[in-house]
């Protein structure tokens, strides 16, 4: 249902026609490593992806309503995102 590279998506790759959610992690502007959760809509672990070194991140995921859980030293944020059959979700996440 979704999946990323080790380390974190290339941004330049989101593949054609599939349903999307990517984004990017900060703390004072600044990327965060870290790992990044995709809930489903009734808050049920779904996926979960180590961030780059950019703090990047991303899931090919259903269409629906999801949460985008950043875990990062010291801090967690949640973030509901909308995904669109075919379409590309960006979360910016800021911890």
């Amino acid at each position: 249902m979704c999946g990323a590279k080790a380390g974190g998506p290339d941004a330049g790759a989101v593949k054609p026609g599939e349903t999307t959610i990517q984004g990017s992690v900060t703390r004072d502007g600044e990327p965060v490593t870290g790992y990044v959760r995709l809930l489903d809509s009734n808050g049920e672990f779904t996926a979960e992806v180590p961030t780059s070194a950019t703090g990047q991140f991303r899931f090919y995921a259903a269409e629906g309503t999801w949460t985008v859980r950043a875990l990062v030293p010291g801090a967690t944020a949640d973030r509901k995102v909308v995904a669109q059959q075919g379409g590309l979700a960006e979360v910016a996440i800021a911890v």
